[in-house]
């Protein structure tokens, strides 16, 4: 990357999605469509292959039937699913924006989380799948999910974006509901892959610098609502009160326990591979557990929450 890449939009230097949703602070009006163009397009971008590094490849291992190659299936199966959901919903964004500057982030994220879809279907054919029969595999593998999680999360945020106050309650629940649960998951995924498939870790680490973005633009823009209109504060949290709700009752853990189980079972297998590894500081990853890493991810989660929350002015 050049010095002229803004450092949260470099390989390199942007920080990770914990840090960036605590600390990190942007607007609309500084990640425009030229933002994006220069930043995004011409920096995170460039030299990608297949939305990752060309120098990140995949083992060969990770080519034939087992537990490894069916939790890497299974887990960006599902992410190739809600990354084309959130694209197709932010259509809404787009169309209700109020502002010009607003309209163009949200045009940039809605190419952003189509690209995300794209790069995760393109590694599913590197480690094997043929493209005639993609379509097929991501339904054997989380069409129930779909089913049981996406589609009733799909459902909850197309209600709110054609309700009232639709522009500012969509951006809530993108940055909140969706964006702010599964990113961190996404973190989690890119240090779990990063010595077994570093390629899928480098999906995962494109798709992680947007996603900080799209979580500290759509903050900033529901505080600015808030500071303007502080009777929408009501309504807002009535919003997240019941996306959470709603949460709470799909089957969220089944879908990460099926895979973690896989990938814990493959892991053992290549323990000649990973060595002393760390999946985080202090905890190597063949010493860590379906439910621990689960755990971690779902408490990352709750902290990204809640730092996106107070910094709206919604801490409470």
């Amino acid at each position: 990357m050049t010095t002229d890449i803004a450092p949260e939009a470099d390989w390199d230097q942007a920080p990770n999605v914990l840090e960036g949703a605590r600390g990190l602070r942007l607007s609309p009006e500084r990640c425009d469509l030229d933002y994006w163009i220069a930043n995004v397009a011409q920096g995170t971008l460039k030299g990608l292959v297949n939305g990752h590094h060309p120098d990140a490849v995949t083992p060969d291992y990770m080519l034939k039937s087992g537990p490894l190659r069916d939790a890497l299936l299974f887990e960006f199966s599902f992410r190739s699913i809600a990354e084309d959901k959130a694209a197709r919903a932010i259509t809404s964004l787009v169309q209700n924006a109020p502002d010009v500057k607003s309209m163009e982030f949200y045009a940039t994220q809605l190419i952003d989380e189509a690209r995300h879809a794209q790069a995760f279907r393109a590694h599913m054919v590197e480690v094997g799948v043929q493209e005639t029969e993609l379509d097929q595999v991501i339904e054997e593998y989380a069409g129930e999910h779909r089913r049981n999680v996406l589609d009733p999360l799909e459902e909850f945020g197309l209600s709110v974006m054609n309700g009232p106050h639709a522009f500012v309650s969509g951006v809530a629940v993108l940055t909140i509901l969706v964006e702010g649960v599964l990113a961190p998951t996404g973190e989690l995924s890119e240090h779990k892959w990063k010595i077994v498939d570093p390629a899928a870790a480098s999906v995962e680490r494109g798709a992680g610098i947007d996603e900080i973005r799209h979580l500290t633009v759509g903050s900033e823009i529901v505080k600015r609502h808030l500071e303007q209109d502080p009777s929408l504060k009501e309504h807002l949290a009535d919003v997240i009160r019941r996306g959470n709700e709603l949460w709470a009752k799909l089957p969220v853990l089944a879908v990460l326990e099926r895979r973690e189980q896989l990938f814990q079972t493959g892991i053992q297998q290549i323990a000649d591979v990973i060595g002393d590894h760390e999946i985080w500081p202090g905890r190597r990853l063949l010493d860590s557990t379906p439910d621990e890493r689960i755990a971690t991810a779902l408490e990352w989660s709750v902290e990204t929450q809640t730092a996106r929350l107070a910094y709206m002015g919604m801490g409470e």
